[in-house]
């Protein structure tokens, strides 16, 4: 049976590709938990159509992620932090500390999109890696200095 996928599903392929698997398994696994439609020429049309549209969107998206990149490139925060003997963190300087340095700079960015490479124990100058779609990401410079 020729269905389409109307999500990525790993063993079969991605989103709007026309595969062939056997009758039952269409019938009694994918059809019911919604994984695939049956191949009928309106349905290929429909799924082309909406590919199309969703190609467009990825690209806005990806547009609107490049110039926030590009102005993020420019933004370095300031994180104060209560430090112990020979300068060192009482913990560790977190993504959610980084997410709130950049609120107050008027850049909501979610605490998840943000990637510390390494552990920041002690006070000094680090970067910050933010995927802001998956083929862009922007770097900012941290500044970790006493409170």
């Amino acid at each position: 049976m020729k269905v389409i996928l109307r999500q990525d599903y790993e063993p079969l392929g991605k989103v709007g590709d026309v595969v062939v698997v056997k009758d039952g398994y269409a019938r009694n696994f994918l059809i019911p938990k919604k994984i695939v439609y049956p191949a009928t020429p309106g349905t290929i049309k429909a799924v082309e159509e909406e590919k199309n549209r969703m190609q467009v969107k990825l690209q806005k998206e990806k547009k609107s992620a490049e110039l926030l990149a590009t102005e993020l490139e420019k933004v370095s925060v300031t994180i104060p932090v209560k430090v112990g003997e020979e300068d060192r963190i009482h913990g560790t300087v977190t993504t959610e500390m980084v997410a709130n340095a950049l609120v107050e700079k008027g850049y909501d960015i979610d605490k998840r999109k943000i990637v510390i490479e390494e552990q920041i124990k002690t006070i000094g100058i680090y970067e910050a890696k933010i995927k802001l779609h998956p083929e862009v990401t922007a770097t900012i410079k941290v500044w970790v200095v006493k409170e």
